[in-house]
C-alpha cells in the first residue's frame, strides 16, 4: 500500500472490516465536492451507517475543525439520522501505515 491515497487506504480498511462502501466525493467544475461538505466515503455494515472523511495523519485536526465548524448544520442532521461520522488519518510510522480514527458522532 505504498502509493495509495488516503481514500484508497480507507476503502481497503473498511472492506477488510466488513463494510460495503462507495466513494461519494465528486469532482465538478474543477472542484472537489464532498457529501454534505465532509464525506468522502459512504459505508454500511449490518445496522451501521458511516460517513468517512479521509486525509493524511497530519491533517486530521484541520478536518475535524472544518467538519465541526464549517459543516456544523449538516453534521447535526447526519447525527440525528443515526449516521456515524469519522475522520480517517493515514500516516507512515515505524510500524508501517497506521490509521488514526476520530469519531465525530
Amino acid at each position: 500500500m505504498g502509493t495509495l491515497s488516503p481514500t484508497a487506504r480507507s476503502l481497503k480498511w473498511l472492506r477488510e472490516n466488513g463494510y460495503k462502501c462507495e466513494v461519494v466525493e465528486r469532482f465538478a467544475f474543477g472542484k472537489r465536492h464532498d457529501l454534505f461538505g465532509f464525506g468522502d466515503i459512504f459505508a454500511i455494515r449490518e445496522a451501521e451507517v458511516l460517513i468517512v472523511q479521509t486525509t493524511s495523519r497530519g491533517n486530521v485536526s484541520a478536518r475535524v475543525k472544518k467538519i465541526t465548524v464549517e459543516c456544523e448544520e449538516n453534521l447535526a442532521h447526519v447525527r440525528k439520522a443515526g449516521i456515524r461520522v469519522v475522520v480517517h488519518g493515514w500516516g507512515k510510522l515505524k510500524a508501517g501505515w497506521t490509521l488514526r480514527e476520530v469519531d465525530l458522532s
